[in-house]
C-alpha cells in the first residue's frame, strides 16, 4: 500500500493497513541551498519510509521575503541569525512589501524537487506561515508586540497583514502548481489562550487565515491546519478550513487525539512528542506512544506524527520507531 493510499483513507477519517507516517525538523546547514534542502528531504523520507512529507524550509524564510534581514548560523544545532528586523518600529509597518521573493522561490523550488523524486506515492505538502505568524517574525519574533500594535494600530498592521496574505496565497498557489498536495498552515504561538481569547481572535486575527485558506487552489487536497502552542483555543479549528489538524497533545491545557478528532471533525496529526519521547527514546517507548496513539483513535483519521518540529539533534533510530510503532 502506498503512502498516498494511507493518507486518503486517514483523510476519510477511516485506516487503511496501518496509519500514515510522518516526522519533519530543521537541516539547518542544507535548508539554505534548494538542492541541499530537496536532496536531504528526499533521503530522509526513504530512510524512514515516511508517507507523506511535511517540507520544511528554514523558518526564516517568510520573514526575509517581507523585509527582515538573517544569516546561517553556520552551526548544525543553531537556526538563522537575525540580523535587520523589517519593522523596527510602528511607522515601519506602512512599508511591508514582498522584497525578497528569491527567499519564496527557492521554497518552491526545493519543494518541486522532492514531490518529483518521490513521486505521486509520497504526497508533500508545503509550510506556510499564517499572516500573524510572519509579522510577529518581522518585528523579531516578538509575540506580544505584534498582538498589542494590531489591537491599538489596526489601521497600521491591518494593510501589512493583507498584503503578507496575499503573498502567501500566491506562494501556496505556486507551491500546489509545482507538485504540493497541499499546505501545511502553521499558526505559531497565536492560537493560545493566554495570547488572545478565542472571540478575540476570531475578530482581530481570523480574516487573514481566511484569506489565504479559502483560496486555495482546487487540487490541494491535503491541508493541514497546525495549530501551535498551549492552551489552545481548539474551536478555532471549526472556523478555519482543512483537511487535517496538527498540534501537540503533550502542551500544557492541549486536547487529546480523540478530543481533537471531535472537536474539528477532522483527521488529526500527532500524537508523539517531539521535545521528549523523540529525543530521549528508546525506541521501545516511542513504539509504545505510536500504540497509545492508535488505541486511542482506532486509527481511524489519524496520521502519526510529532506535535511540532523535532529539534534536528534527533537520533536517527528514534525516527525509524516511528513506523515499527505502527506496522503490524
Amino acid at each position: 500500500m502506498t503512502g498516498k493510499e494511507r493518507v486518503e483513507a486517514a483523510l476519510a477519517m477511516d485506516v487503511a493497513d496501518r496509519p500514515p507516517v510522518g516526522a519533519w525538523g530543521h537541516t539547518y546547514h542544507e535548508e539554505w541551498s534548494p538542492e541541499a534542502l530537496a536532496a536531504i528531504t528526499v533521503e530522509r523520507a526513504r530512510r524512514f519510509g515516511w508517507d507523506f512529507v511535511k517540507f520544511q524550509p528554514r523558518a526564516s524564510c517568510f520573514a526575509e521575503a517581507f523585509g527582515s534581514v538573517y544569516h546561517p548560523s553556520g552551526h548544525r544545532l543553531r537556526a538563522p541569525i537575525l540580523i535587520k528586523p523589517a519593522v523596527p518600529d510602528l511607522e515601519s509597518w506602512s512599508s511591508v512589501e514582498l522584497v525578497n521573493p528569491k527567499a519564496l522561490d527557492d521554497q518552491v523550488e526545493s519543494m518541486a524537487m522532492v514531490a518529483r523524486e518521490l513521486g505521486p506515492d509520497i504526497p508533500v505538502i508545503q509550510t506556510v506561515f499564517s499572516p500573524i505568524t510572519v509579522g510577529g517574525y518581522l518585528v523579531g519574533k516578538s509575540q506580544s508586540r505584534i498582538v498589542r500594535e494590531l489591537r491599538k494600530h489596526p489601521e497600521l498592521v491591518g494593510p501589512a497583514l493583507d498584503r503578507i496574505a496575499a503573498g502567501l496565497l500566491d506562494f501556496s498557489r505556486r507551491s500546489v502548481g509545482a507538485g504540493a498536495a497541499g499546505i501545511f498552515y502553521a499558526i505559531s504561538g497565536y492560537a493560545g489562550r493566554n495570547v488572545m481569547r478565542e472571540d478575540v481572535y476570531r475578530d482581530l486575527v481570523l480574516p487573514y487565515d481566511l484569506a489565504v485558506l479559502q483560496a486555495l487552489p482546487k487540487d490541494a487536497w491535503f491541508n493541514v491546519l497546525h495549530l501551535c502552542g498551549s492552551n489552545l483555543n481548539f474551536g478555532l479549528s471549526r472556523d478555519l478550513p482543512s483537511h487535517v489538524v496538527s498540534w501537540s497533545i503533550h502542551n500544557q491545557g492541549n486536547p487529546s487525539l480523540a478530543e481533537g478528532r471531535e472537536i474539528s471533525g477532522r483527521a488529526v496529526m500527532g500524537g508523539l512528542s517531539q521535545r521528549a519521547t523523540l529525543i530521549y527514546g528508546p525506541p521501545p517507548k516511542i513504539e509504545a506512544e505510536a500504540r497509545r496513539a492508535m488505541e486511542e483513535t482506532g486509527g481511524r483519521g489519524l496520521l502519526l506524527a510529532p506535535g511540532c518540529s523535532v529539534p534536528p539533534r534527533v537520533r536517527e533510530t528514534n525516527l525509524a520507531a516511528m513506523v515499527s510503532g505502527v506496522a503490524a
